[in-house]
C-alpha cells in the first residue's frame, strides 16, 4: 500500500496544492481510504479524531470530479455535484477552506453555508454555480426550500461527523435532505465514533460499503495522556490554574457541559489573568468565528467552550485539554480530548470528576476500553496546610504563615502619640491666621442669582375691608 501523495493518481493541479500545504506521507485513514473512494465504492470510515479524515474524502471527491472541470462563467456549467454534510457551523467552514486550499489550482468552484449568517451572500454563491457545496443541514433546506440549492445532479454526499449529526437530532433533516439527490450515488460517511444508530444509518442509505477501520472504534489517540482528577465543584476553577502553572502550559481548549457554566468560568478565568474567550451556542456566529480565529492566532490563552467545538476542529500545537465538567455522553469524550495531540503530537487531556460523576467516567471506560483511575489532586493551599501540620515548611511557606502573626503582634504594641492631638482646640489668633484667609471674597453669582423684575398680574390685588 503506498503512502506518499505523489505515488497517487491524482491530477498534477491536486498534487502541486497538497504539496504547497507541506503534506508527504499519507496517514493510515487516507492511505486506505482514497484508493477506495477514487473507484466510486460507498465508504464507512471510523478513525481517530486528528487522523486527517478531511482529506481523506475530499481529495479523490475533486480527482473524480475533475472530468466535470471548466472555466465556463454560466452557472448552468457548475451544478453542485458533491455535498458534504456537518453538524457545526466552525467545522464547515473550517471544510471548506480545506477544500478550497485543495482544489484552488483547479477550475473546481466550493462554497460553504451555515446559520447565523446573512442568507444573501450565500444565496448569490449558489446561484454562481458552485461543484462542491459544505453545508450544516438547517441551512441548507432553507436554500433549498428558497430554490437557491439545486442538488438533482449530486453525485457524491459525505457525512462528516454523522454521529453528532445524530447526537443533536439532525436525522429528520437528513432525510429530507436525502430525498432530494438523486438515487444513484456514492455515498461517504466518516466518523471517529461508531453508535447502533451510525449503523442503521449506514444500512439505509450506503449501498454495500466498505467499511474502514484503522483503530479499534471509540478508541483514543495514544499520544494524548489522559488524567482523571477526583475535585469538588468549587476547587475546579483551582484546579485547571495550578495544572497551567505546574505543566507550565500555555494554550487549551476547557470544556464545560453548559452555555451559562462556559460564560461564568470565563468571566473567572479572565479574572484570575487569563486571556480567555467564550464559544458556545448563545453567541453569534461572528462572536464566534472570531474568538476561533484569536485562539489560533495566539491571541486567546484559554478557549472555554461547550460542544459546538468538540468535533472536527483542526488547530494545530495545542498542548491541552481541560474537561472542567465530564461529558454527558461518553463519545464526547474521544471527540473533546481529540482537539491535542492531533497529526502524531503528543498531548494532555484533563479531565475534573466530581463526586457525582461516577456514573459518566463508568461510561466513558466501557466505551474506550480503558481502566480509569481517579487521582486526587492536591491544590497549593492544601499542600501548604499538609507541610504546616508535618512541621516541614519551606522558608516561603514559613514567611507567609509569619506575617498574619506579626501583623497581630503589632496591634498589640502601645500607638505612639503626638501631644498636639491631646490639647484643648484653642482659636487662632490674628497672626496666625494666613493673609490668603483674611480676604473677603465677592459673593459667587450662580446662574439661580437673578436681579428682581416685576411681573404683571392677571388679577387685581383686593381692597383691604375696613374693620368696624
Amino acid at each position: 500500500m503506498t503512502s506518499s501523495f505523489s505515488q497517487l493518481s491524482l491530477a498534477p493541479t491536486l498534487l502541486q496544492a497538497v504539496a504547497e500545504m507541506g503534506y508527504e506521507h499519507m496517514t493510515p485513514i487516507q492511505a486506505q481510504a482514497i484508493p477506495v473512494v477514487l473507484t466510486g465504492q460507498d465508504v464507512m470510515g471510523a478513525a481517530q479524531t486528528g487522523t486527517g479524515k478531511t482529506a481523506a474524502f475530499s481529495l479523490p471527491l475533486l480527482q473524480r470530479l475533475m472530468r466535470h472541470e471548466n472555466s465556463s462563467a454560466s452557472p448552468a456549467r457548475h451544478p453542485v455535484r458533491a455535498l458534504v454534510l456537518l453538524p457545526t457551523r466552525e467545522l464547515a467552514d473550517q471544510v471548506a477552506q480545506q477544500i478550497a486550499q485543495y482544489a484552488k489550482y483547479t477550475k473546481l468552484r466550493s462554497t460553504v453555508v451555515f446559520g447565523g449568517m446573512d442568507m444573501k451572500p450565500q444565496a448569490a454563491e449558489l446561484k454562481r454555480g458552485v461543484e462542491v457545496l459544505v453545508a450544516t443541514p438547517g441551512r441548507l433546506l432553507d436554500h433549498i426550500e428558497a430554490k437557491n440549492a439545486i442538488l438533482n445532479q449530486v453525485e457524491y454526499v459525505v457525512l462528516d461527523e454523522a454521529d453528532r449529526m445524530l447526537d443533536i437530532g439532525f436525522l429528520p433533516d437528513l432525510q429530507r435532505i436525502l430525498s432530494y439527490l438523486p438515487k444513484e450515488r456514492t455515498t461517504l460517511l466518516f466518523s471517529a465514533t461508531f453508535s447502533p444508530e451510525i449503523k442503521r444509518l449506514a444500512a439505509s442509505y450506503l449501498r454495500d460499503p466498505v467499511t474502514i477501520e484503522v483503530a479499534r472504534p471509540n478508541a483514543t489517540a495514544n499520544t494524548v495522556e489522559q488524567r482523571f482528577y477526583g475535585v469538588h465543584d468549587d476547587d475546579k476553577r483551582r484546579a485547571i490554574c495550578s495544572v497551567l502553572q505546574e505543566r507550565g502550559i500555555r494554550q487549551a481548549f476547557i470544556f464545560s457541559n453548559s452555555k451559562l457554566g462556559c460564560a461564568r468560568l470565563t468571566r473567572a478565568l479572565e479574572r484570575d489573568g487569563y486571556k480567555a474567550a467564550a464559544l458556545h451556542g448563545d453567541k453569534s456566529q461572528d462572536e464566534r468565528l472570531k474568538a476561533l480565529e484569536a485562539f489560533k492566532q495566539g491571541e486567546v490563552d484559554l478557549l472555554v467552550c461547550t460542544d459546538v467545538a468538540a468535533r472536527g476542529l483542526d488547530i494545530k500545537d495545542v498542548p491541552a485539554v481541560f474537561n472542567y465538567d465530564v461529558p454527558f455522553n461518553a463519545e464526547d469524550y474521544v471527540h473533546r480530548i481529540g482537539r491535542t495531540g492531533r497529526a502524531g503530537a503528543s498531548g494532555l487531556a484533563v479531565t475534573l470528576v466530581a463526586p457525582s460523576d461516577g456514573k459518566l467516567v463508568a461510561d466513558i471506560e466501557k466505551l474506550t476500553k480503558r481502566k480509569i483511575t481517579v487521582e486526587t489532586l492536591e491544590l497549593p493551599q492544601q499542600r501548604a496546610a499538609r507541610a504546616r501540620s508535618s512541621g516541614h515548611e519551606s522558608a516561603a511557606e514559613r514567611g507567609h504563615s509569619a506575617r498574619p502573626a506579626r501583623a497581630a503582634a503589632r496591634s498589640m504594641r502601645p500607638a505612639s502619640r503626638d501631644p498636639f492631638f491631646d490639647r484643648p482646640y484653642e482659636a487662632p489668633s490674628d497672626e496666625q491666621i494666613a493673609a490668603w484667609e483674611k480676604q473677603t471674597a465677592a459673593p459667587a453669582t450662580t446662574r439661580q442669582t437673578r436681579s428682581k423684575r416685576k411681573v404683571p398680574a392677571l388679577f387685581q390685588p383686593l381692597a383691604a375691608v375696613p374693620q368696624d
